[in-house]
């Protein structure tokens, strides 16, 4: 019988109470255990060609610190894996130990559990890495990416349960925002399905219109309509015994709807035109970034459809709410265009990589991506952080307009006052226009006295020069907001300062 070898664990750290405590605890657990007290020492045996399991590296040494072995260590292996010990967390250590390729960062002193869920994690990641090659080399035909790197809680917990789920032949409902990663979640359960060596057949709902979206799906017979020149199958048959993808389901039409449902009951339909009855194995995922409950509050989906997709239901959080993964998907990004662009993978610096967490992302992976690819092909690392810090700011600039409170009914005053004026304000900048701002000509024309347009020219801030609609558009604006801070500061007044308390002072 084969005898299970030892997985071997590298302790490199200045301090002997350190190794030697490590070493009692991690041979106790059934690893081999060699200590080193230096960064030097270990990059010499890495160069000999040892290759343990796990590195746990001490950030605090003197000559070589952690930080600059693990750089090096990194040149010589990047898929070494290397969990950091430090006597602080310190954000920007932390941030800048991640960035070099540490998949994990212990503060001492730690208890054994969390010594545990660092190896724990540090081998969830090791096993993501072996799959996402696998799925690489299985897809190489695919012109889409479909690598489902996971490193948040939230994350690592769908991938458990797309592990679950993949095998059990019933359709799932996927729901999140726009760019989240629902297709990649989509190809992974197919990829993990019985149904793997069968087609996956993809469709956006929102990309056609009904009648077109309806030949799509179930194809049509020759001469069922203007310019069917000869019958096409649809996108159900195409994938018989495989796996179809219907994103964006909840903006197909209800009578859409209605058919995809009987195709979901019985396995078959008829194609436009056509008599004959097509069978067809096919299970259905569907997606949507749309909050459903409304959507069949009023009316726009079916609820029958809904709970015969939703026998199982994955909702993919937004990246702002799984920051710990930026710096990951940043590398893989990075990784992935450098080769298709033919540059060289470039090192983001700290502050991008700090800008980068800090930013929302509200186009999530999509936009982080897109984002990479300017990176990769402009190479401007100081541009890149530059582009985020103002995207950052814009955020910080439109969020607290947003989320400003304004009472309902002096909102509605306000919003019928700022009406009124942007109206006044075309008007008046129509006719200014129109008579070269000749002001005499222009009241003439308006049907009011000179002395009249001169104070709303005044009070539009139509007077300090030669303005236009945009002039009066961006004036009508700012008399909005200023009405509606108006109404509020009034709201505001009369709650916290009652009636009586006024007239007695």
């Amino acid at each position: 019988m084969a005898i299970k070898q030892k997985e071997k664990i590298m302790v490199v750290d200045d301090e002997q109470s350190i190794r030697k405590y490590l070493r009692t605890l991690l041979e106790v657990d059934g690893f081999e255990v060699e200590t080193l007290p230096s960064g030097k020492e270990a990059l010499q045996r890495i160069g000999e060609g040892e290759r343990p399991n796990f590195i746990i590296l001490d950030v605090l040494m003197p000559e070589m610190d952690g930080l600059e072995t693990l750089r090096q260590l990194m040149q010589v292996d990047r898929s070494l894996n290397v969990i950091m010990l430090s006597c602080s967390n310190e954000v920007n250590t932390v941030v800048e130990a991640i960035r070099l390729g540490a998949l994990d960062y212990l503060t001492k002193p730690f208890e054994k559990p969390e010594l545990d869920a660092a190896f724990l994690k540090c081998q969830q990641k090791q096993q993501l890495r072996q799959e996402n090659q696998a799925l690489r080399e299985y897809c190489e035909a695919l012109t889409e990416d479909i690598s489902f790197l996971a490193a948040s809680p939230q994350m690592l917990k769908i991938r458990q349960q797309i592990l679950q789920i993949a095998p059990v032949d019933v359709p799932i409902f996927i729901s999140g925002e726009s760019g989240v990663g629902k297709e990649v979640v989509a190809r992974m359960i197919h990829l993990r399905s019985k149904r793997q060596q069968q087609p996956f057949i993809k469709v956006n709902c929102a990309a056609l219109p009904g009648e077109l979206l309806e030949s799509e799906l179930f194809g049509y017979e020759q001469g069922a309509f203007t310019g069917a020149v000869r019958a096409k199958p649809g996108k159900f048959e195409l994938a018989n015994k495989g796996t179809i993808f219907l994103d964006e389901i909840a903006e197909m039409s209800t009578h859409l709807q209605a058919k995809l449902l009987h195709v979901l009951q019985d396995g078959q339909f008829s194609r436009l035109g056509g008599r004959a009855v097509v069978n067809v194995d096919v299970r259905v995922l569907a997606a949507t970034n749309m909050d459903v409950k409304e959507a069949m509050r009023t009316g726009r989906f079916r609820e029958d459809l809904y709970y015969r997709l939703n026998v199982l239901s994955l909702h993919i959080p937004p990246l702002r709410e799984r920051t710990s993964e930026i710096p990951l998907l940043l590398r893989h990004f990075m990784i992935k265009y450098s080769e298709k662009y033919q540059k060289s993978s470039p090192e983001p610096s700290k502050n991008l990589l700090e800008a980068a967490m800090r930013y929302q992302w509200p186009g999530n992976l999509r936009e982080l991506e897109n984002f990479v690819k300017r990176y990769v092909i402009l190479e401007d690392d100081e541009g890149s952080f530059r582009e985020l810090l103002e995207m950052t700011s814009q955020q910080q600039r439109i969020a607290p307009r947003e989320e400003t409170p304004v009472p309902k009914e002096q909102g509605l005053k306000a919003l019928v006052r700022g009406l009124k004026d942007e109206a006044e304000m075309e008007a008046i900048a129509d006719a200014l226009e129109k008579t070269n701002w000749c002001r005499k000509d222009a009241a003439r024309m308006l049907g009011i006295s000179y002395k009249a347009l001169l104070y709303k020219m005044r009070q539009f801030n139509l007077d300090s020069g030669r303005g236009s609609r945009s002039t009066a558009a961006k004036a009508a604006a700012a008399a909005r907001e200023a009405a509606a801070k108006e109404a509020v500061a009034k709201e505001t007044f009369k709650e916290e300062v009652p009636l009586a308390s006024v007239r007695g002072s």
